[in-house]
């Protein structure tokens, strides 16, 4: 029997048909969202990120990446996305001064998306730690930025305006970083795992998005979505947090709605 809390969602039907038809009609009022990751050897999940979020209807996008990859982009012109750079460390992540940059063009957007590939620094770890107790704006986060906080896992977790697009792998690490009792285990099945993130998001503020085989699931404030994936994809977190991010950003009062419904939209 499936719990009240936890409800099922498909391509063909989807929970809150009202989300869809209700899109920004033009780039005005469709939001600004900034795009934050890379690092010198690597800056794809940027570029995906974008892609999908402007695939989901974002209207402006600004990128922030390391300087150290900025002799990648010398001609470079979209009349969407905007680039600029901030401090990086000689090995090409960004560095402990990257913090005041970032906070100032989060304050310019309506959305942040940190979206990955920022390598493994102790720097970047503190510029990561310090942006996240000063920005109080709405945030998604993916790929390997959620790896940086297991150490301070209540950063995250009690973070409100906080999405987390994360593995199975990873939430199963912060669950036992936070202490929670019921462990996230990689098969763990959907009733299992709704029950036990049902009691996670009572407890604490964000939004959860992870993958259970061939589900995506949305977790808030106890309530559950599951949506049934038309194929099984191995590389999901990316995308899934750039339109949830989209979507979110657009309906920022419907958080659970919001996400739940970009996880069905073409």
């Amino acid at each position: 029997m499936v719990p009240e809390y936890w409800q099922k969602q498909t391509k063909d039907t989807p929970l809150f048909p009202d989300l869809l038809w209700s899109r920004p009609e033009n780039r005005a009022g469709a939001g600004k969202l900034l795009i934050a990751g890379g690092n010198s050897m690597g800056f794809a999940a940027v570029g995906e990120a974008y892609s999908c979020a402007v695939k989901s209807g974002a209207g402006i996008i600004r990128a922030i990446l390391p300087n150290s990859i900025r002799t990648h982009f010398p001609r470079f012109q979209d009349q969407v996305l905007e680039i600029e750079f901030a401090p990086s460390t000689p090995s090409g992540s960004f560095a402990k001064s990257a913090q005041s940059e970032l906070l100032n063009h989060s304050a310019w957007a309506d959305m942040v998306l940190l979206a990955g590939d920022v390598g493994r620094n102790s720097e970047t770890s503190v510029m990561l730690e310090g942006y996240l107790q000063k920005y109080l704006g709405p945030v998604t986060i993916t790929k390997d930025v959620v790896d940086y906080f297991y150490s301070l896992p209540e950063l995250l977790a009690n973070r409100p305006k906080t999405t987390l697009v994360l593995s199975m792998a990873q939430l199963q690490k912060l669950g036992t970083a936070l202490k929670f009792e019921t462990p996230f285990l990689l098969s763990m099945g959907m009733l299992m795992l709704s029950q036990a993130l049902h009691k996670f998001t009572e407890r604490y503020p964000v939004v959860i998005i992870t993958k259970e085989l061939d589900n995506l699931v949305v977790a808030y404030e106890g309530k559950v979505s599951s949506t049934k994936l038309q194929k099984e994809e191995d590389i999901w977190r990316v995308g899934t947090a750039a339109a949830a991010a989209v979507f979110w950003m657009q309906n920022p009062h419907k958080p659970f709605e919001a996400i739940t419904t970009s996880l069905v939209a073409e």
